[in-house]
Formats: structure tokens, sequence, C-alpha cells
């Protein structure tokens, strides 16, 4: 790997805090930050949170230049991790990214220009190949072999579709990019979700509680491996969906996700005392 700290510029003040989880996956964890040390021109920092890995993950991190790193002694699940992450951004943007992804380039320049246009956007989130339907590009358009493959489609997609973008529902939490001032507003997220599920559409659902609308880039394509926590320590990834699913309709007080859009009517305004979720 080239010199980290030399593709940093540590006099400057970040405009992009890039928040990552890892739970092992070191082979994954390494190809992420190699794409986003090759991808990313404008001024970031690197935070890094390890929910207990014992591959040399956090060994690994303590070489990445220009970062910050947390490390828990054991898994405190996704929520828990991003709130510890969220304590400690600088920059103006905040970046929620997992680390089994291959960011393409010029991902968060684009993604920022959709912020910077619209203020009533709260949230801007990619496509990608595993990622909730609103997001999500099929197999029948996506067949790659190999990580040049995946960069050349990334690059393909994104000049056809450029400068365009929609409004859905909600986002997966695999890729979110927001201003600062959105944690001010509605807090972090939601730790009854342990170790991970639904607490991205809680974060949704309070975001746009508080008026901000969900916004696809899709004009920027991001590799998912999926569900690779999961999988590499055989956790039922389909259970605790349902399950934290359950937690979430009962939190909400609704029957499906179906509903979103009557919870949000009947919600609204954002009220601090009953919203706000404390990092």
């Amino acid at each position: 790997m080239q010199n980290l700290n030399k593709l940093f510029n540590i006099n400057k003040k970040p405009i992009f805090s890039i928040v990552i989880l890892t739970r092992n996956g070191l082979s994954f964890t390494k190809i992420c930050i190699e794409s986003i040390l090759k991808n990313t021109k404008l001024e970031y920092e690197l935070i890094f949170i390890d929910n207990g890995s014992n591959d040399g993950t956090s060994q690994y991190l303590k070489t990445i230049g220009n970062s910050k790193l947390i490390i828990n002694k054991e898994n405190k699940g996704f929520a828990a991790g991003c709130n510890q992450g969220l304590k400690k951004v600088n920059g103006k943007y905040i970046v929620l990214l997992n680390n089994d992804t291959i960011v393409s380039k010029e991902w968060l320049i684009k993604m920022k220009e959709w912020l910077e246009k619209d203020p009533s956007i709260g949230i801007v989130g990619p496509r990608s190949n595993m990622v909730l339907p609103e997001q999500s590009i099929g197999p029948q358009y996506y067949q790659v072999k190999n990580q040049s493959e995946i960069e050349k489609f990334a690059e393909e997609w994104a000049e056809k579709w450029a400068h365009t973008g929609y409004k859905v529902q909600r986002l997966s939490g695999f890729c979110m990019v927001f201003r600062k001032e959105l944690i001010e507003k509605i807090g972090g997220f939601d730790t009854r979700f342990f170790p991970g599920n639904s607490e991205d559409t809680d974060f949704c659902i309070r975001t746009r509680i508080a008026g901000k609308k969900l916004w696809v880039a899709n004009d920027v394509f991001i590799h998912h491996f999926g569900n690779r926590t999961f999988k590499l320590h055989d956790e039922n990834y389909e259970r605790l969906l349902v399950e934290n699913q359950k937690k979430l309709l009962t939190k909400w007080n609704f029957n499906s996700l179906n509903e979103i859009e009557q919870l949000i009517k009947r919600e609204s305004p954002f009220n601090h005392f009953k919203h706000y979720i404390p990092l």
C-alpha cells in the first residue's frame, strides 16, 4: 500500500468525516480503505470504531494516517458504534460507510453537490448492488467479475446518469451522507436495534419527521459485498431483520413499512423530547 500519511493534508480541517465500523473482515476493510484513498479528493478524516475484532483489524487500522480509532473489547452493535464515531467528527459533512464496500470515482463530490444544491435534503445515499430496492441495481444490469470491472461499471453508470437523483421513503445505512447539523437536530442511532438492522430506517424516519427528505444520488454507484459481518460471525441475518423490524413497528406504533408516510404526518413536527436520540 502507498504511504498513507502522504495522501492526507493534516493541516486542513476536513470537509468530510468518514465513520466506518469494523468487526473482523480485515480483507474487506483493506479493499474499502484503499478505494477511499484512491477515489476521495476532498479533505477528509477517517474515524474507525472496531467492535472486538480478533483478526488483526485494529492493528491494521492503527497504520492509517489522519484517522481516529476507537477499540471496543466487545461488539457494541452498529448503532452504539456509530454513535461513538459521531461524537468524534470534525467535518461539515458526515459519511457513514460499511467496511465491505468499494467506493467509486468522485463519489463524495457528487453526493455533496446534492446536499449543497437542495437544503431540504437531509440524507443522500448512492445506488448499489446489495441494498434496499429503492437504491438497487438489479443483477441483470450488474454483472462483474473483479474490481476493475466494478470500477468500469461505476464510471459508466455515473456518466450515463450524471446529475440525476430522486426522493425515497428510506435509505440504506450502508452508505449515508449528511450535514453535521442533522445529528445536532435529531441525535444519533437508537441502540435498541442491537446488533444491527432497522436502526437506519429509524434514523431516516426521524430525519423526515424533522422536515428533511431522503435522496438517492443516481449518478453514484458503490459496490457492496453485503452483510459480511453477519456472515463472518455466523449470525442469522434474516432472523435479526425480522426481530428488529418488530421493534421498529412497536416503537413507532404502526403495522408495516407501507405506513411510513402516515407515520411521518402523524409524528411531525419534530419533538426533541420525544424523537431525539442522545449520542
